[in-house]
């Protein structure tokens, strides 16, 4: 017999004190639906970019709990174009951004349809467009073949290896990920909430491919908490939250996994995470909420396309201080042209000047272009 879960005669039947979760499951599920609700009272445009900023962020923290930092930019750009919304100055993504983009969205949009090795499959090859994890060569859109090593997460130096997780042997995968799947997609008793923190437990416990299997396992579960609201709008962000406590998130994991098949440590540490993940939406929302305040008491004040484009990186979160050259490159236009831009809007009340002059002169927003500023204008 092994020491990991998965060599357990009574593998995979898992179990956890119902008791013990009704409290956080409640607590969770009281949040989702108020969340919900916040979002339905704001317009379409506010909504729209509560989902882009959640879903950035998803792929964003996700890859980055595995080690790889992707370019915000492109994740963003990638997110607004598969979504149809009308972002200025997007940029382009390369292949491999787009390939994680479209997992993510594949999961949340069609929540609802089966999950099948197939569609698996195509996350995979999404992920690794290449056929290579950094500098190694992989199976792609298959189940690993156990032609290497026996599948293990390790960590320190060579020679002083600790072994953290050791997966199923290669040749149980086809009869693990069909018991998985069947039930993922068939067994209709257990609570939606429960059936994402028990799916992402079971996925990355068979850990069915060479690499990917946490990012994979975190997109079932976002399926899944989109099943539970009936909704492939996201408002908050799982593997944010997962990436602020990655260190507790593994060490549930290797604790879980070298245990019996009582899970109710990881179902309350799932729930924990989701509650914070949810509260922690709040201030997305009051960024969104203030963002479209912004627009609405700009509503009046003529705008050229420049200016909106500009206005909207600003109210994003303006990398260092905007200057004319700035201006200049960011909506590729003549240095004359981007003064001229800028002092209408500080004619509009719209802008401020910064006290340095000369070369160092920036502007910034005003306070969000209060109304009385624009009435002065």
């Amino acid at each position: 017999m092994g020491n990991f879960i998965h060599d357990l005669p009574d593998w995979p039947a898992f179990r956890w004190n119902d008791k013990a979760l009704a409290a956080p499951l409640s607590a969770a599920r009281h949040l989702q639906g108020l969340l919900a609700g916040q979002m339905q009272a704001l317009g379409l445009k506010a909504r729209d970019e509560a989902v882009l900023r959640t879903l950035t962020d998803d792929v964003l923290k996700s890859s980055e709990i595995e080690g790889e930092r992707l370019d915000a930019e492109q994740v963003r750009s990638s997110v607004a174009r598969r979504l149809g919304l009308d972002i200025a100055g997007l940029k382009a993504a390369d292949r491999h951004v787009d390939g994680v983009v479209e997992m993510m969205l594949d999961a949340t949009q069609r929540y609802d349809q089966p999950l099948t090795s197939e569609r698996l499959f195509g996350w995979h090859a999404a992920l690794f467009p290449t056929g290579r994890s950094g500098m190694h060569h992989i199976a792609v859109s298959a189940w690993r073949d156990g032609r290497s090593s026996a599948m293990q997460v390790v960590s320190g130096p060579v020679g002083r290896e600790r072994v953290h997780f050791e997966a199923p042997a290669a040749g149980r995968l086809d009869a693990e990920m069909t018991r998985f799947l069947d039930w993922l997609n068939d067994d209709a008793t257990l609570e939606p909430v429960l059936k994402a923190a028990l799916a992402h437990l079971w996925f990355v416990t068979i850990h069915p491919f060479d690499d990917g299997n946490g990012r994979i396992a975190r997109a079932i579960a976002d399926l899944l908490l989109a099943r539970s609201e009936g909704s492939p709008q996201r408002f908050y962000s799982m593997s944010t939250q997962i990436r602020e406590e990655r260190d507790s998130y593994y060490a549930i994991l290797e604790r879980t996994q070298r245990g019996s098949m009582d899970v109710t440590a990881w179902m309350q540490w799932f729930l924990a995470c989701l509650t914070r993940a949810i509260e922690g939406a709040q201030g997305t929302l009051s960024g969104v909420v203030e963002k479209a305040r912004c627009w609405e008491r700009l509503r009046d004040v003529p705008l050229n396309e420049r200016q909106r484009l500009v206005i909207a990186r600003l109210l994003e979160g303006f990398d260092g201080k905007l200057t004319t050259s700035k201006w200049a490159t960011l909506t590729k236009s003549s240095a004359d042209t981007a003064l001229r831009d800028i002092q209408q809007l500080v004619e509009r009340g719209v802008l401020v000047k910064g006290s340095a002059g000369g070369r160092s002169t920036s502007y910034t927003l005003a306070s969000v272009a209060t109304p009385s500023a624009i009435a002065r204008a």
